[in-house]
């Protein structure tokens, strides 16, 4: 039973049929022709016997001819008998190889129906001698329009039947290649299709060619299907290589890096090399990120901005695709930008202090005239020999006070107009107000304004540079000052609050205020018929690198509020204010 479960069932079936419908055929002539065979004999025996009795007296040679004559119909039977065993055993050996035969032929003729491939056979002379179902389903046409058919062939396309005539000498004459041949052909309704063509010799038993058998498949989907891959193929990779962006992907090995693909633009930066890839990683060997970096290459001598992603490869692996972004122009631009940004930060406060000019000289001045009136004085005591040493020391003192009064004025006044490079840094918020208020002042009081100041009592420190954002204070100041020249009320009024993370700062005047505050930050916008409008742009800027927010809104009173807020310095930024000078410079 085993051995019989491994052997397939579907050729027994196809045996069992035929022999079934020729069971009863086979051995009914050799028993027929026996029955036959035996009556004869009976007829015989019965005449011998009929003559035997009829007759009165036999003589003795008659009795031998009659013993040699049953001998001979003895032997003669027996030798029928044998060959009827024979015929019998011959036909029956025949049927069985006729059933076999049948069945065979019907198991190949059933899957050669069932097949989508069209065969067809040539004879040596190019007629169609063969050809399946399959074929003819494919072509539209039946079999009997098509056995013993030559060139031209009712399938060849029209117009193109020299180039099919090429096709068929190519196919008789041996020449087909392994691979197949493509050959388009036309269906009976006039639509067209290709087909890849197979060809393979046809011998007879003798092992003499006799034919060519082919097999034709239609491939005009695979074949559309293909081209459209194709196609899209070339318009992704076109896409790809026109990119300014230099694109690679690369999967970890344990020799190290594996470029497994690079766009022609990282081929004209790094070569078909993967230590490209591996220096704009800049140090995330390891780490799977989606972050996007900065990164200065030392080989190509340029800038990127390198977008890092992990993504499963083809072949199930993961690997890492960059996208490098050439930005040496634009960091030339930008930092173009910066030094012009601090020029013209520069100029606005050289334009500020020369705004201030004789402001800074009355200011100068008095110090000055009291270093040197104490001085004269403490002079003409010791020209008179009534010098009191007391009085002489006070004189002194004050002249001290009065020289370092000076010098601070002008020191605040250099490091307001010195070049510095941005720096945020910790410092007291009260540093700030003390010498922007200074400055303003000094204008206030030429315009008869009182600068009010209104904070807490402990004003948090915050984060900043301290030069940009007295600047900021400073032009905020000294514009409500300007705004408040013409009004009844003589008071400007800075308020600062805590906000949370932030710290508040507020310039309050009653001036003549204005229509639409936000327009005050455009570029070029200034009320002002001398201002350049620059200035409250400039102060946005400044405060928005510093993470803080800048704006304007009309004073219900009267006037214009000006507010900007800085973030607040926690101990965790005191720590670590180098870093934090570092990632904001």
């Amino acid at each position: 039973m085993a051995g019989n479960s491994k052997k397939s069932l579907i050729p027994t079936t196809f045996y069992e049929q035929a022999h079934n419908t020729r069971r009863g055929v086979y051995w009914l002539t050799p028993v027929v022709v026996l029955i036959l065979y035996l009556c004869v004999m009976g007829v015989f025996f019965w005449l011998q016997r009929l003559q035997s009795d009829s007759v009165m007296f036999i003589t003795i040679d008659q009795e031998t001819r009659q013993q040699r004559l049953f001998m001979v119909v003895v032997a003669l039977s027996c030798v029928i008998i044998f060959s009827l065993l024979a015929l019998w055993r011959y036909t029956r050996f025949r049927t069985r190889a006729e059933a076999a035969l049948i069945a065979e032929t019907g198991f190949r003729r059933a899957m050669e129906n069932s097949m989508s491939t069209g065969m067809r056979v040539f004879d040596m002379h190019g007629r169609i001698a063969y050809v399946n179902p399959a074929f003819c389903r494919m072509i539209g046409w039946n079999e009997a329009d098509l056995i013993g058919r030559t060139t031209p062939f009712p399938y060849w396309v029209p117009g193109r039947h020299a180039q099919h005539q090429e096709t068929l000498d190519i196919l008789l004459s041996g020449r087909t290649p392994s691979s197949g041949l493509e050959v388009e052909a036309q269906r009976r309704d006039g639509s067209r299709f290709t087909a890849r063509m197979y060809v393979s010799p046809l011998r007879d038993p003798n092992g003499e060619q006799i034919g060519w058998m082919t097999s034709m498949t239609d491939i005009t989907e695979p074949k559309r299907i293909r081209e459209a891959l194709t196609a899209a193929h070339e318009r992704f990779m076109t896409v790809l290589e026109g990119l300014d962006d230099a694109i690679s992907v690369a999967a970890d090995t344990a020799e190290g890096l594996e470029l497994l693909f690079a766009n022609r633009t990282y081929r004209r930066f790094f070569g078909a090399q993967s230590s490209g890839h591996a220096e704009l990683l800049g140090g995330r060997l390891g780490r799977f990120t989606d972050e996007t970096v900065e990164i200065y290459s030392e080989s190509a001598q340029r800038w990127f901005e390198v977008h890092h992603r992990i993504l499963a490869w083809t072949d199930g692996r993961r690997v890492r695709l960059q996208v490098a972004r050439d930005i040496t122009e634009r960091r030339k631009h930008e930092d173009a930008s910066r030094r012009q940004e601090e020029k013209v930060q520069l100029t606005s406060r050289l334009t500020t202090m020369g705004e201030m000019a004789s402001s800074l000289a009355h200011e100068l001045n008095q110090p000055l005239t009291a270093i040197s009136n104490y001085s004269m004085g403490a002079v003409a005591m010791l020209k008179s020999g009534n010098a009191d040493p007391e009085r002489l020391l006070t004189a002194l003192q004050k002249a001290a006070e009065q020289a370092e009064r000076a010098g601070k004025i002008i020191s605040r006044i250099r490091e307001f107009v010195k070049r510095s490079e941005p720096r945020r840094q910790r410092v007291p918020a009260m540093r700030i107000v003390e010498n922007a208020v200074g400055f303003a002042d000094i204008d206030a009081r030429k315009r008869q304004i009182t600068i009010a100041l209104d904070m807490p009592e402990s004003i948090p420190d915050v984060m900043a540079d301290p030069i940009l954002i007295e600047q900021v204070l400073l032009n905020l100041l000294k514009n409500g000052v300007e705004a408040m020249e013409q009004s009844d009320y003589h008071t400007l009024h800075l308020v600062i609050t805590e906000q949370g993370a932030l710290v508040e700062f507020a310039v309050i005047d009653r001036g003549h205020g204005l229509r639409d505050p936000e327009r005050l930050f455009e570029p070029f916008y200034s009320t002002k018929s001398e201002g350049l409008g620059m200035g409250l742009n400039i102060c946005r800027t400044i405060i928005e690198s510093h993470h803080g927010r800048l704006w304007a809104s009309a004073n219900p009173d009267g006037g214009t509020i000006f507010r900007f807020t800085l973030p607040r310095a926690t101990p965790q930024a005191a720590s670590s204010s180098e870093d934090t000078q570092e990632l904001h410079a």
